[in-house]
């Protein structure tokens, strides 16, 4: 079986860590394909060394630019790609730039692809993730799902005879390397546990909009808490240009995947307008404030340990405040064998050969 991966964005690297491993454990040929989508050290190659994946067999570098000219390089260089390695099955992760484009490649190609994490529906189609999703999940041939509401969205679109609840990729990675955290992080910018919250933002709609973004820093501000905040290089571009600067707000720079567990697992509760840092938080039962008006991870609002705050409209102190823990924390995401319960099913339709290009 011949597989090629297409990644290119942080939260990618973690997924295709579990999958890739399992894959040269059972000698399948499989290849992994980097973008270029994010190309800063601190948020690529990082994660590449410390989750033990080799180096890309290609790296796109496609670079920083509109979402339209990033999804054309993609299109043009991975094709040619494509034509020299002829893989059985292209696989893409998640709802990124890179995902979308390298879906229309393999199926405008004819070649069979996979969609890891598929399902997830925010209902917002203003998002331009929500259209990668949706297009992605319409022309896979197969379809790994992380959760039950996954499921049934699928269902809802007709989708359900191509989906596998397999669980999430993102836990196994966990469930792997938690013994590796460690506290060195804390010690190394003088954080004591449970003594901060953390912020993550770097969504266009966060961050672009000055209002927007003095409003998010006025809320997080008016917590009157400790807060750590890994700054994503668009969102320091976008705070040197309003010359934010706060001294209960400790900026500091993109992290590698242990020591973001680590920041994760020793803090009070996560700020983020992230998708999958809510995931993050909930696998570590921490409370997860998303700054957005919705979340294509629902299952973590019905279960109480994530709570949506509506930009520009709610009071984060006051949801603060009155956030209580739940009494449950049901497993949302399986047992951390999603990487063996894919690849079992990629072997099956490869026996089978039950799979045809629609």
């Amino acid at each position: 079986m011949n597989i090629t991966c297409v990644v290119g964005a942080r939260p990618q690297f973690i997924k295709l860590a579990p999958f890739f491993t399992r894959c040269e454990e059972l000698n399948h040929k499989v290849r992994n394909i980097h973008t270029g989508q994010h190309y800063d050290k601190n948020m690529s190659d990082v994660f590449f060394n410390e989750l033990g994946l080799k180096k890309p067999d290609k790296n796109l570098e496609i670079g920083s630019s509109s979402q339209t000219k990033q999804i054309a390089k993609i299109i043009l260089g991975l094709e040619e790609d494509l034509k020299r390695n002829k893989p059985d099955w292209v696989v893409v992760f998640g709802d990124t730039t890179s995902t979308i484009a390298a879906s229309i490649v393999a199926s405008k190609m004819n070649i069979k692809l996979a969609h890891i994490e598929a399902g997830l529906r925010s209902f917002n189609r203003d998002m331009p993730e929500e259209i990668n999703r949706i297009v992605s999940d319409h022309i896979s041939d197969l379809l790994f799902v992380p959760s039950d509401d996954g499921m049934t969205n699928l269902k809802n679109e007709g989708l359900q005879d191509k989906a596998v609840r397999t669980g999430d990729l993102m836990a196994d990675v966990l469930f792997h390397f938690k013994e590796k955290i460690s506290d060195a992080i804390l010690e190394r910018y003088n954080i004591k546990k449970n003594d901060y919250y953390l912020l993550t933002l770097h969504r266009p709609a966060s961050v672009d909009e000055p209002k927007m973004l003095d409003w998010m820093m006025k809320e997080i501000l008016d917590l009157n808490k400790k807060i750590i905040f890994p700054v994503h290089p668009r969102t320091r571009l976008a705070l040197e240009r309003t010359k934010f600067k706060d001294n209960k707000m400790i900026l500091i720079p993109p992290q590698s995947y242990l020591d973001f567990q680590s920041l994760i697992s020793n803090s009070k509760g996560i700020l983020t307008d992230s998708g999958g840092i809510q995931k993050e938080a909930y696998l570590w039962k921490k409370p997860c404030y998303t700054l957005r008006t919705e979340t294509e991870w629902r299952e973590t609002i019905k279960t109480g340990w994530n709570t949506l705050v509506t930009p520009g409209k709610d009071c984060l102190l006051e949801i603060v405040n009155e956030w209580k823990k739940p009494d449950e924390h049901p497993d949302l995401y399986g047992d951390g064998e999603a990487a063996e319960k894919i690849i079992q099913e990629f072997e099956h339709q490869f026996v089978q050969g039950k799979l045809s290009k629609h």
